[in-house]
């Protein structure tokens, strides 16, 4: 099971979801005692090739980077060569003459992490490829759900919002679902996908999912950037039909239910904004974790193919051992 890349969920065994989330607990538990920087990394580059724009995410594998000790190289794609034409496979060439340890890539169209990865030496991390996939957004989904769930098996998460669309739907709930949590979507008809596992229940209708008895309600952002035609009415109507409003929050207290949202947030689209205050919301846990998970993840692959921490991690495992802290 050894890895030079992280590239999607579906090819994750469980033994290296369960390394990862451990290491990142001990991640957690380093800097929140204010050890801020460890030389885990010390040496390494990490390279950022952000081809679509992105906060949340660009900034948290670049302070994980930054507290592992390595050097992180921001790539400026719109003052690149790529502007004039040039292929990204040329643009990889000219990187890989950088020899750079770590690329973290965020490209529009699905594959094309998978793409550099097979023309790179340096351990490729898939940060978003359209509506495909989004690994580590799911690892430190699942690390949140856990923190409040230690053993989530038989737990629920019903997904509400655009599924069609969501690289975020597609990796967590395929995570979850190898973690033995029980995903289930909602949204219109339109943008609730009819293939698919058939361990997923589908509900288009509001009331009806929520008697399915999630514990988690994850909201997904409306992305009207992917859509290339209307999915419904409007943005008011979505909210009326599909986002917790406030009267829905009311009744979401009541039932002790966790709210997630992987951000930007769209007020008043997906949820309002009594939601930011709620005291089981863990939108912010979400971002705080995605540096200790992002942390693990880059401590975890080598680049050029030596693997002796998850191998050592798994003899332990299978011995009964504690696990290995960074």
């Amino acid at each position: 099971m050894a890895r030079k890349d992280l590239l999607d969920i579906a090819s994750l065994h469980r033994e290296e979801i369960e390394f990862l989330l451990d290491q990142s607990t001990s991640f957690k538990k380093l800097f929140t005692r204010s050890v801020k920087k460890i030389p885990a990394l010390e040496g390494k580059s990490v390279l950022m090739l952000f081809y679509e724009a992105s906060t949340r995410t660009h900034s948290s594998f670049e302070v994980a980077a930054k507290r592992l000790s390595a050097e992180v190289t921001n790539f400026d794609v719109a003052h690149s060569s790529i502007t004039k034409g040039e292929s990204v496979r040329e643009t990889i060439e000219t990187l890989q003459a950088m020899r750079t340890d770590y690329i973290v890539v965020r490209h529009g169209h699905p594959g094309l992490p998978a793409m550099i990865a097979r023309q790179t030496t340096a351990s490729v991390i898939n940060a978003g490829d359209g509506a495909h996939e989004h690994p580590t957004q799911a690892l430190l989904d699942a690390f949140t759900i856990k923190e409040k769930f230690p053993d989530p098996r038989g737990k629920k998460v019903l997904i509400i919002g655009d599924i069609l669309h969501s690289r975020v739907a597609r990796s967590t709930s395929t995570l979850l679902q190898k973690l033995g949590v029980e995903v289930a979507y909602l949204g219109p008809g339109s943008l609730v996908p009819k293939y698919g596992p058939a361990t997923i229940p589908r509900f288009t209708d509001y009331e009806a999912a929520m008697a399915w008895a999630p514990d988690v309600v994850y909201l997904l952002r409306v992305q009207l950037e992917r859509q290339d035609v209307q999915f419904f009415p409007s943005v008011r109507e979505y909210h009326r039909v599909y986002g917790i409003t406030t009267t829905r929050l009311a009744e979401i207290r009541d039932r002790g239910l966790y709210i997630m949202h992987p951000g930007p947030v769209n007020r008043g689209v997906e949820l309002c904004d009594a939601v930011m205050d709620y005291e089981r919301s863990l939108i912010t846990n979400q971002v705080e974790n995605g540096i200790s998970v992002r942390m693990a993840v880059l401590d975890w692959l080598t680049p050029g193919g030596d693997f002796p921490k998850q191998e050592a991690y798994i003899a332990q495992q299978k011995a009964g051992s504690p696990v290995i802290t960074p």
